[in-house]
């Protein structure tokens, strides 16, 4: 059977704010969650919202790397069955953010500054020929639509909420690569930018929000210089912002 103990409870960021245990040691312990951790999550897409809070979770780092973590005592604390949070769990496997441990639960998955090289040098051949060629043939009113969405990046950064950043970051680039009209381009990278956001690298979380200003300003000088058609800043940019890409660009 899955440990079925937790201790503590820190916040989740995003729709429903729930709860979810801290971990001290290795694997699940301590006794189940009190009445005051609980939230009752609606039961019309229970799955989706939990599945969303658990995302939230991880790239904010309330969900360790390494860490097991149990389906009912995660269920304990959503206020539902552990179903539910074990179909999402599923989907993060998936997702390549846990991995199953059989009659235990699910382990967050431990990525090196190696893999998430790997996983900028991929995003970058996917998306950088993609805009550059869009910055040739997209007009500039199509650019500045998007302002909203890199000034909702600029708000999180500011804010310091990775979790929000994070979904803000994704919203941007994805918005970016639909103007190239091709679904399957959208869908495959936001399936690499999402694996690339996951809590991978050791460290203080607070040493990774320091980065998120500067990214978020980048967003801003790209649209500018996408706007501006000026194709040289757009490539130097493009470049750099993947070649500096550590877990949340």
């Amino acid at each position: 059977m899955e440990q079925t103990g937790a201790r503590g409870a820190g916040p989740l960021a995003g729709a429903p704010r729930v709860r979810v245990p801290e971990q001290a040691g290795r694997e699940v312990r301590g006794p189940a969650a009190g009445p005051a951790a609980r939230r009752t999550v609606r039961r019309n897409s229970v799955r989706g919202q939990i599945l969303d809070a658990l995302r939230a979770a991880l790239v904010g780092g309330e969900l360790t790397p390494g860490e097991v973590y149990s389906a009912p005592v995660l269920g304990e604390r959503f206020g539902v069955s552990a179903t539910p949070v074990r179909e999402a769990m599923q989907q993060l496997a998936i997702e390549g953010a846990v991995e199953v441990v059989p009659n235990r639960g699910f382990r967050v998955v431990e990525r090196g500054a190696r893999e998430l090289g790997e996983l900028a040098e991929v995003r970058a051949l996917i998306e950088v020929p993609v805009m550059l060629r869009l910055a040739r043939t997209v007009p500039a009113a199509r650019w500045s639509e998007l302002l909203p969405l890199a000034e909702a990046t600029v708000t999180a950064a500011a804010g310091g909420d990775l979790a929000r950043y994070a979904e803000a970051d994704r919203a941007f680039h994805g918005a970016m690569l639909s103007l190239a009209g091709n679904r399957q381009l959208v869908q495959v990278a936001e399936d690499l930018h999402r694996r690339a956001q996951w809590p991978l690298v050791s460290g203080p979380v607070s040493a990774r929000r320091a980065d998120l200003v500067a990214d978020a300003a980048e967003h801003m000088s790209l649209l500018e210089a996408l706007i501006a058609r000026d194709i040289p800043v757009v490539s130097t940019l493009v470049s750099e912002h993947f070649a500096g890409a550590g877990g949340l660009t």
